[in-house]
């Protein structure tokens, strides 16, 4: 009877450890710093309640090079935004998980051209986190490393 529940319990803990490998690793978090592809800026990404928020941190030019002053939301479409700073200015926003697992949708707010876009982000593995935008069908998309 002992050697019959040793054995279960053998049989039992190798299926756990084959369902556990064949599961994969847990889910990247994606919450943390990172560094966009172009390595122009630093994103922090948060929990903002149940979704998530990226917020630029550092950029690689944080002033004007004609001014010398902070660079500026200057291309927004509400003119009383224009004059609020890049620097700390939120660039993932409502990000909450979608249908697909470890996939986050919201949008992003691209300082460039003042607009926003459906977009999401997805951890590819610990050491990288997917951002992509999309206007209607057209997606554009970049993988930002973690900052260590």
């Amino acid at each position: 009877m002992q050697n019959k529940k040793i054995r279960l319990a053998a049989i039992l803990g190798a299926a756990c450890l084959a369902v556990a490998a064949w599961a994969g690793p847990a889910a990247a978090d994606p919450t943390g710093t990172w560094i966009t592809q172009n390595g122009d800026a630093h994103v922090r990404v948060t929990r903002c309640g149940s979704s998530l928020c990226g917020t630029v941190v550092w950029l690689r030019e944080p002033n004007d090079p004609v001014t010398g002053k902070p660079v500026t939301d200057q291309n927004n479409a509400d003119p009383r935004k224009r004059s609020r700073p890049v620097l700390g200015l939120r660039i993932a926003i409502g990000m909450r998980p979608g249908a697909t697992p470890n996939k986050w949708n919201g949008q992003f707010y691209n300082a460039d051209d003042g607009k926003s876009y459906d977009g999401s982000l997805m951890p590819i593995d610990a050491q990288h986190l997917k951002a992509e935008g999309c206007l209607l069908v057209m997606c554009s998309a970049e993988t930002w490393t973690r900052l260590k």
